[in-house]
């Protein structure tokens, strides 16, 4: 048979899993919807800058640098015009040009240099294209009035020409429009996307949320909506947690018969053993009996689980206080402490205090020093029960929740119940949301440890 092993790149998948990708739908799916957006809109810039925005601003600078070279070849060879040529330069082109000669050339290359800047993608191409007008002459091109004008300086022959247009003359606008509907339309398409996913994630965290409900006994209504896949989960919820309460009706209604047909010839059993001479046999057999009706009663209340009780608000100190003042006349020591902010819990307040009740009895029955405390800790109510009795073996702290199963095998009334008293603890607090553990007490005993969510 052959193994495949992880490979490095599984593993940096798998990590990237863990570390990068969130839990939720809601994100999952936004992050499926938000790179693909993000990589058409970057492949879209691209083709257009490639296809549209450089080609229309290579060809504007182009005309402009032909201005510019036949302002100066026209002006350089017949000087007299030249105050025609800028008239008709800035009426016609909205180009406008100063010819500065002598002290003044050198004063307006100072004074222009403190408007230079390095904006390559408006100036770029214009400077390409003047290198290529003028390839031996000294040509600078500034940015001025916030980016809005363009300054070219050209030397020639007969002095320093000063050229001053508006940017828009040398690239395309266009650019920011394209980008603006892009941004525009892709906002757009994200908040359509949120309100829709927000939908469909909200029905199934309301399906999620009953299914846990149910769990716990509550019978919160539900009506399906959202998707069809949705709706189909919930339906099929829905008669799933109707075929579970009519079996759980069923069976309770069926034990609690065949309770009462048991308890009828025990009670007559009883009665008979009453009218009989006190002897040690008889006192023995009605012992028998009422261990008879002991097993009976448990064996019922593990089946029922208390599933009729209706959830309400329970002060978890109030319970554990009227539960210890039960074993206050006993021989063993109990200390309890809690905290003043722990807070109530929803639950069904009779089968929290079987479940309790449970434990605690269990610590009666095999310590002398009990300590019972109650805290709130990450949102969960947590109950701890300490003894200093013998303890239960680690092999055998998760079979002591099966039921009927006792350690002592030989069934001694006199050593313990009748093995479903953990049982039944566990099946209501797991009922509840909650879990319980089994460790090495401080005491040197064992501690069950009781966690149920606020």
């Amino acid at each position: 048979m052959h193994i495949r092993l992880p490979s490095k790149m599984d593993k940096i998948l798998q990590y990237l899993k863990i570390k990068i990708m969130p839990n939720t739908l809601f994100f999952r799916t936004m992050l499926l919807i938000f790179i693909p957006l993000i990589l058409v809109q970057i492949v879209s810039v691209i083709a257009f800058w490639d296809g549209n925005w450089e080609k229309v601003g290579r060809r504007l600078s182009n005309n402009l640098s032909n201005n510019v070279a036949m302002a100066i070849e026209l002006t350089t060879n017949n000087p007299e015009i030249l105050a025609d040529v800028q008239e008709l330069y800035k009426k016609n082109y909205g180009l406008t040009f100063d010819l500065i000669t002598n002290e003044e050339q050198q004063l307006a290359v100072k004074t222009n240099t403190r408007y230079s800047e390095d904006y390559k993608l408006v100036t770029g191409l214009l400077e390409e294209s003047l290198h290529q007008k003028f390839p031996k002459t000294l040509t600078n091109v500034y940015l001025d009035n916030g980016r809005q004008d363009v300054i070219i300086l050209v030397e020639a022959a007969n002095g320093l020409y000063r050229f001053d247009t508006s940017t828009k003359n040398i690239f395309s606008t266009s650019l920011f429009g394209f980008l603006a509907w892009m941004v525009g339309t892709s906002l757009l398409l994200f908040l359509v996307a949120t309100l829709f996913l927000r939908i469909q994630v909200r029905s199934i965290a309301t399906l999620a949320q009953v299914a846990e409900d149910f769990g716990k006994g509550i019978n919160t209504p539900f009506k399906p909506y959202g998707s069809s896949e949705v709706r189909k989960a919930g339906l099929a919820f829905i008669k799933m947690k109707e075929r579970i309460l009519k079996q759980i009706s069923e069976r309770t209604q069926m034990l609690a018969g065949v309770s009462h047909d048991l308890r009828t010839p025990l009670t007559r059993m009883k009665l008979q053993m009453a009218m009989l001479p006190d002897n040690p046999e008889n006192k023995e057999f009605i012992e028998d009996i009422d261990e008879m009706e002991k097993m009976l009663d448990g064996y019922l209340a593990f089946v029922s689980g208390e599933g009729g009780e209706k959830n309400t608000f329970v002060d978890m100190n109030e319970l554990i206080l009227s539960i210890i003042n039960k074993f206050r006349n006993s021989k063993a020591l109990i200390r309890y402490s809690t905290n003043d902010q722990v807070s109530a819990i929803q639950g069904r307040e009779q089968a929290l205090k079987r479940a309790v009740t449970n434990i605690i009895s269990n610590a009666f029955n095999y310590g002398k020093t009990i300590a019972v405390g109650l805290e709130s800790n990450n949102k969960k109510l947590e109950i701890t029960v300490d003894d200093d009795g013998p303890g239960i073996p680690a092999d055998k702290r998760e079979d002591v929740f099966k039921a009927f199963y006792r350690i002592d095998e030989s069934r001694n009334k006199e050593t313990g119940g009748i093995g479903l008293g953990l049982s039944i603890a566990r099946d209501i607090i797991t009922s509840h949301g909650g879990k319980i553990e089994l460790s090495d007490s401080e005491l040197g005993g064992l501690r069950v440890l009781i966690s149920i969510p606020l």
